[in-house]
């Protein structure tokens, strides 16, 4: 057997446990995905099988190897001011609803490499101006969150990015960095990341007057959506917002939200 081949058993093992872990069910389309981002620890283990790689990481005696199994196979697309009408809602409600004296908090559940909440960062900035703010950014997966920290996208994220944001808050590298470009200093110690898996009880984090939970649920079954919303909204501030991506929905799952617009939810 060649390490770039995949047994049903095997997949059926790894689906098992990254739903256990992160809530996350892969449907059999993605057993191309797990052989592509596995196979390269395979090399690194010496290992022939997915099955050995499977019984390293569930063994309890590698807890580094199994956070890098799970960054690898929850690890999503984002870019700075995707589905760009969240962002206009944002800046609408943060500069009618804020008051002075008062923090004005969001939180990306999902952020990934950082892209959203530096977008919200980059929103919240121009528009509070002296206005007290804090944008939090989570993550199940370390390794994307080291790359949030340091704030440092290829040049072509630029494009997504409004340029008089781009203007503001981007350095373009040169020198080494050619190609590159870095948030600066003060918006990125505006934004703070921490790894969280949604899928367990949340630590202590406060309230928030937005939530953005983007592009996540749509790999979430109905259970562990109710599960996941249950211990999210207790953090949404009363009138304040759930953001979830446009191709996702919380119809059925009788949860204590107003539709304000598609993918819009208030919270009485």
């Amino acid at each position: 057997m060649t390490a770039t081949s995949l047994t049903d058993q095997e997949f059926l093992q790894f689906q098992r446990l990254l739903y256990e872990i992160a809530g996350i069910y892969m449907t059999p389309a993605k057993k191309p995905l797990i052989c592509g981002r596995l196979a390269r620890r395979l090399r690194h283990h010496n290992l022939s099988t997915y099955g050995e790689y499977y019984r390293l990481i569930t063994s309890g005696q590698d807890a580094g190897e199994l956070q890098i199994a799970i960054d690898l196979l929850t690890t999503n697309e984002t870019y700075f001011f995707r589905e760009p009408q969240h962002f206009d809602f944002l800046r609408d409600y943060a500069a009618t609803t804020y008051r002075r004296g008062h923090q004005f908090r969001v939180w990306s559940a999902a952020c990934s490499s950082g892209e959203e909440p530096y977008s919200i960062a980059m929103v919240l900035d121009a528009h509070l101006r002296d206005g007290v703010w804090e944008v939090v950014g989570s993550d199940v997966s370390t390794r994307v969150l080291e790359k949030a920290r340091t704030g440092l996208y290829p040049i072509e994220q630029a494009k997504r990015i409004p340029k008089p944001f781009l203007q503001r808050y981007c350095l373009k590298g040169i020198g080494s960095h050619e190609g590159t470009l870095l948030v600066n200093k003060q918006l990125r110690n505006q934004v703070q990341f921490m790894q969280i898996n949604l899928n367990e009880p949340l630590p202590r984090l406060g309230t928030f007057n937005v939530i953005f939970l983007r592009n996540v649920m749509i790999y979430f079954d109905a259970d562990t959506k109710r599960k996941v919303l249950s211990r999210l909204i207790p953090l949404l501030a009363s009138g304040g917002y759930l953001l979830i991506g446009h191709s996702e929905s919380l119809n059925g799952l009788d949860v204590p939200l107003i539709a304000e617009r598609p993918s819009i939810y208030r919270k009485p």
